[in-house]
Order: structure tokens, then sequence, then C-alpha cells
């Protein structure tokens, strides 16, 4: 599923915290927000698409999702939080090359030819591996290790990024071919930018086969490279973008414009990317993965990166005038967005008060960002009664609805979309540090759910105003407008 993630280590970050976020980039799938409890989840997992069927552990934790409604092709549980602070997003869709694929082939779902032969079951994908890991991990090192052996067991269907966060780390896992993987600890002073491309540049591989400090990947990986001949680097540096990934044409139009950008605005002063003499320009193929940011990350900036479409460049869609490259490159803030979420595992408060996820349905270009408590046994109706047909009274369509009336009458709602979304993250910010602040002074932590109830009530409020504001421009600007005046 093609998908933008951003990850912020603690030291890169405003508060110490840590950042795992990605716009989940489907064919306009309608999401809600839910809690998934221990007695939720079921001994036994059947994918849907790949028909494959897994025994699960006893004794998962409780945690956060955001399902499709739609379930018609699985789960898509996207995102999440379990009880022991640890997040979870999965997946960015990354690219492979064919070396990669023939030696070893992703495991696809056959269904059988014959009456008298049986269907072959397909690997694990998007639609599982939330559910799959979220509920049995304590730690983000052991989310990669969970996923790791699911993969060498039974293989996945597509190539996916997957993201791990907990208070002091985060991991990035990046699947190769059917069976292999390799995962990284980010380290703790940068952002690392994914934008649908294999995107790991450095690797210790020694690490990763002996000590396993920052580095993990498949026992076999070594021999798996060199066996099939897949190392294309030169002078003994080990770049697993060049032996995993792609550089192909599409890439230049669909992914490394989004790195570009994201690379521009995490870095302005300590790289150059525009100009005669830019180091990295929208369609190079060797834009970092991570970068130290010029100065620290909030979560206001990883939605302004999840919400961008190129403005201040010739590129940017909405630009008024033509600049001969208007609306060239794919968007990072795209129409087609189900749900974008910023798993959030904080490091000055109190265990039960750690996770904190910031949700936001539909195009992030014009929908506002909510945080909420994920250590809570329900989730406000707001965010979890989601049906298949549009209503105002829940924050995924009340969203959708504002994105697709603003986009057609942009510069009229511009202004509009900007207040709407500073005053949802304004208040929002406000309503967590006054509980925060009740709950720690009382070391009672059993308000969490009143705290959401609260603050999903604010974004109604506030999005409901939104929407009547941009309601009216774009009726002002609707085609069939005339007056006597116009003759």
């Amino acid at each position: 599923m093609p998908c933008t993630t951003v990850l912020v280590g603690r030291k890169a970050s405003n508060d110490n915290s840590t950042m795992i976020a990605r716009t989940d980039d489907g064919h306009f799938d309608v999401k809600k927000t839910v809690v998934y409890k221990p007695e939720d989840l079921k001994r036994k997992y059947k994918c849907v698409i790949s028909h494959l069927e897994i025994e699960l552990p006893e004794n998962g934790l409780g945690f956060t999702a955001c399902p499709s409604v739609d379930r018609k092709n699985g789960i898509w549980a996207a995102t999440g939080i379990n009880k022991a602070n640890v997040g979870m997003t999965a997946t960015e869709t990354v690219t492979s090359n064919p070396r990669v694929l023939a030696a070893d082939p992703l495991v696809e779902y056959k269904k059988a030819e014959k009456r008298n032969e049986k269907d072959t079951v397909g690997g694990i994908g998007e639609e599982d591996i939330v559910m799959l890991v979220l509920p049995y991990i304590r730690s983000a090192r052991e989310g990669v290790l969970r996923l790791g052996k699911l993969l060498e067991k039974y293989g996945t269907y597509e190539m996916n990024g997957i993201a791990f966060n907990d208070e002091k780390e985060i991991w990035w896992l990046e699947t190769i071919g059917g069976h292999h993987w390799m995962a990284k600890r980010v380290p703790d002073d940068v952002c690392v930018i994914m934008p649908n491309q294999f995107g790991m540049d450095s690797f210790d591989l020694d690490d990763a086969l002996t000590k396993k400090k920052n580095h993990l990947c498949s026992a076999d990986l070594k021999e798996f490279i060199e066996d099939n001949f897949l190392d294309l680097n030169q002078n003994g540096t080990f770049n697993p973008r060049d032996i995993f990934g792609s550089h192909t044409d599409m890439d230049h139009i669909y992914n490394t414009p989004r790195a570009w950008f994201l690379g521009r605005f995490l870095t302005p002063y300590s790289h150059r990317w525009e100009g005669e003499n830019a180091e990295f320009t929208p369609e190079c193929d060797n834009i970092p993965w991570c970068l130290v940011p010029d100065r620290k990350i909030a979560v206001e900036d990883v939605k302004y990166m999840l919400s961008s479409h190129y403005q201040g460049t010739p590129y940017n869609p909405y630009t008024s005038h033509d600049t001969g490259k208007r609306g060239m490159y794919r968007s990072i803030g795209i129409n087609r967005t189900g749900v974008t979420s910023v798993c959030q595992i904080r490091s000055n408060v109190p265990e039960e008060l750690k996770g904190i996820e910031w949700i936001c349905y539909g195009s992030t270009t014009f929908s506002s960002i909510l945080p909420i408590y994920t250590n809570v046994n329900a989730i406000p109706s707001y965010l979890k009664n989601v049906g298949l047909e549009a209503s105002t009274e829940n924050f995924y369509w009340a969203s959708r609805l504002i994105g697709a009336l603003a986009d057609s009458s942009y510069s009229a709602c511009v202004q509009h979309i900007e207040r709407y979304q500073n005053a949802v993250i304004t208040n929002g910010r406000r309503i967590i540090k006054e509980y925060d602040e009740k709950m720690i002074a009382a070391k009672d932590y059993s308000l969490c759910e009143k705290a959401n109830e609260e603050l999903c009530k604010m974004a109604k409020k506030e999005t409901d105003y939104a929407l009547t504001k941009v309601l009216h421009e774009a009726s002002v600007n609707m085609k069939n407008g005339y007056k006597l005046s116009d003759n």
C-alpha cells in the first residue's frame, strides 16, 4: 500500500519522546479507531488474502488499532500502541528488484487449477502483521524478533517496511523477498524518511550476525547475498538500498521527490536541496535514509511533513499559476489516505500515561490530528462508530468531507483549514496537559477515558465549524453561480 513514513528518535524530538508516523494510503479505505482487549484475541488467526492460518500465543496484551470498517479483505489494523507502551505501524510498501524476487520469491496465494489439487496458501502481509505481532511484544526489539520469525516461517506476499517504538528505542524492519529481512535500530538523534522505496542505505552486517546490538537480520542473509550475486556495491561499502532496492524512472516521479521534500524540511541549512549546486534533487537516488534535523522535531512538524504537497516549490499542485512543473510529482498529503497516526511514547510521565496516539483521517493536507490516551479499555464513539456511509457524526467522514470540499476551492478555504488544524492540535495539547497534571497529582490514571471523551467533544465542535466554513466557500465557487451583474 503506497504510504509515507517518518520516524523521530528521542534526542531528535522536542520532548524526548519517540515517534513513529505513517500515512496509510489505501484506496479510500474507511477507517476507525478501536481498542482490542486480551479477550478479543483469538488463538487461531486466519489471513483473508493469503488463506494462511497461524496459531497465536496466549496472554496477549490489549492495544489500540485503526482497522478497516469493511472487512472483506481482512482487518488491516494499520497502527497502534499496546498496554506495554510499544507502538507499531505496518506497513510501508517498499520496492525491490528482479534479482531479489527471483532468488526468494514472494509467497503468494494460488488457487488450485484442478479439482483434485489443493490451494496453495500465501504468506503474511499488511492485512495481518499488526494483529500477529503487536499484542505479543513488550519492546520495540521484541517486535522485530517476533516478526522476523514469522517471516522466516510463513513468508510474505509483498515487500514491506515496519516500525516499532518504545520509550527508548525505534526499530525499522524491511522485508527482502519472500522470507528474508533486515532491521536497524534508529539512532536517537535522527529522523528517518521513507517514501515507498527500500530505505536503509547503511547496515552493519557483522553486528547483525554476531552481537546484534543495533542491527538484526535473517540468519542466512550473508549467504543469500553471496549465493545469488546480489551485491552491487563497490569499494567494500555495504549499501542495502543498492542490493535489495530499486532505482527506476517511476521512483523518480513517485518516491524520491517525497524524500527530497522531507529532507528539505528537516535540514534546510545543513544541506543544499535546491539550485545549481544542490546536493540532492527530487530525482536523486542517494537521498539519505535518516538525517539529523537542524532543529528539534515536534508532533506538529511530523503532521506538517505528512501533509505536504510541495508547497513553496514549482511542484505544488495548488499553485495558482502554471509553473510548467505543477503536480508532476506524487504529493505526500494525498486524496486517498485512510488514516494517519503518530505513535508517541513519552518518557517524562508515569507508565500509565506514556502512550499517546495522534489520529488523523482522510487527506492530511486538509484534516486535523487529534491526540488520545492509549491506556484505555474503550474508544469514544466519534472515533469508533464509523460506517460505510458518510456521516458528520464521526471524525473519519467529517474529515473526508472537509478535504473533498476544500480541495476544489483551495485558495478560498486554505485559511479556514489552517485555523482548524491549529485549533484542534492546540486544544488537544491543552487537554492532554490538563489531564496529565490532574492524574499525576492524584496518582489516579482512570481518567484517561474521560480525557479522550473531552478530546473528541472538542474535535467534533472544531470539525463541524470548519466544515460549515468550507462548505460555504465551496458553494460560493460552484460553477453554476450567476448574478445579473455578470452580464
